[in-house]
């Protein structure tokens, strides 16, 4: 189970960052450009093409729910401010990218699991067929 909040764009003349601050918003859109990036691969679905899940600790982790095994949740927030309207506009933008990724989640098991619980049902059913019900 992986809950991720990506914490939205760090515009640096917005928020006046300095020093450590700069810094980690610096790494925060370097790791969203690269999801961004990842996101587009798996959207148009071309599986031929190279999807960057290396570039980044936060695709590596995601890399399941991204066109994964994983069943997958967006929530993308929007601010009803004007003063966060492009803000908001990319976001939708992004979930709107994100949305297009198709994943097909199975249910993983080990098949020497599946042998015993098939042998055990088999088991079963003689043991009911001998003794009766």
């Amino acid at each position: 189970f992986n809950f991720v909040d990506l914490a939205g764009s760090e515009r640096q003349k917005r928020t006046n960052a300095k020093g450590q601050r700069m810094k980690e918003g610096i790494n925060i859109n370097k790791g969203l450009l690269v999801l961004g990036n990842v996101i587009s691969a798996l959207a148009l679905g071309d599986k031929n093409k190279f999807v960057p899940f290396r570039d980044s600790k936060l695709t590596r982790i995601l890399r399941g729910s991204l066109g994964g095994n994983h069943k997958t949740l967006m929530i993308a927030c929007a601010s009803p401010s004007h003063k966060n309207a492009e803000e908001s506009l990319n976001c939708l933008r992004y979930a709107n990218r994100a949305k297009n990724i198709q994943n097909k989640a199975v249910v993983n098991i080990d098949p020497h699991s599946k042998l015993v619980n098939a042998l055990r049902g088999q088991v079963e059913a003689l043991a009911g067929g001998i003794l009766g019900p």
